[in-house]
């Protein structure tokens, strides 16, 4: 029997379970913190989640609005420095990796959350790059997770705020203590990762009723697919029973009931 869901449920479904049991995942706000904390209720329960205000092994209830939603704090099994979490943690490789979302993405897997448009006379100024980063360099590999079109899947980002693999895909060639940067791009048509050899994005996964056509519909470059394509498992009731009550909870809690 055919189960209902939406893209955005397949996204995250998707996303949570490239998380693996016992992996230490650095977390940013908003899908990647949906996807985490699903991995966590389902099948990683022993996931151990971060965040930058320095929440080790948090366990929240709900979904935070913030890094520094008390929340987060109250649910952890300690909260440290964010120096410490840093430089630590970290740097220190202690990370296996790093779950980020974006306002942009190039080819190369470069993300930009700083502004659209010239540097100097920007359309939209964003918030920044807080800790992505540093989480992008450090981390032994990184997850994304946004929504795909046109305007976030760019063939170049307008600015460099987090590293993927540079204007040309070389970016991290021959730097030392650097992670493997980007390893998966998940977003609500299909599942991209870099080429081994030029790092150019390439559709790996598509999910379940979306074409080819859709995804270079979506996409701001001639997007290339694997020789072999897959297709995107479907959600699990389970999953998608446990990521509609995590999201009703963080509505009710949010809203003050």
């Amino acid at each position: 029997m055919s189960i209902e869901y939406t893209s955005a449920e397949m996204m995250s479904v998707t996303a949570a379970r490239a998380l693996e049991n016992g992996m230490t995942c650095f977390v940013g706000i908003g899908l990647p913190s949906e996807a985490a904390n699903l991995a966590r209720l389902t099948h990683a329960p022993d996931v151990v989640l971060i965040y930058e205000s320095g929440t080790l092994q948090t366990k929240p209830e709900v979904l935070p609005l913030s890094i520094g939603d008390g929340e987060l704090c109250e649910s952890a099994l300690t909260t440290v420095s964010v120096p410490e979490m840093f430089r630590y943690w970290l740097q220190g490789g202690k990370v296996s990796v790093g779950f980020l979302g974006t306002a942009q993405i190039d080819r190369f897997a470069n993300l930009n959350t700083t502004l659209i448009g010239d540097y100097h006379d920007p359309k939209v100024r964003l918030p920044g790059g807080g800790g992505a980063p540093e989480i992008a360099t450090n981390a032994g590999e990184v997850f994304i997770t946004l929504k795909h079109s046109k305007r976030a899947f760019v063939k170049d980002v307008d600015f460099i705020t987090t590293l993927g693999f540079g204007r040309d895909g070389k970016g991290r060639d021959g730097v030392p203590n650097i992670g493997k940067g980007p390893t998966r791009v998940i977003t609500d048509l299909c599942v991209m990762k870099p080429d081994p050899e030029t790092k150019e994005l390439v559709v790996v996964s598509l999910h379940p009723n979306v074409s080819r056509e859709d995804v270079i519909e979506a996409t701001g470059w001639e997007i290339r697919f694997a020789d072999t394509l897959e297709t995107t498992p479907e959600p699990s009731a389970h999953e998608l029973e446990i990521l509609r009550e995590l999201k009703a909870r963080t509505e009710r809690k949010h809203a003050g009931e």
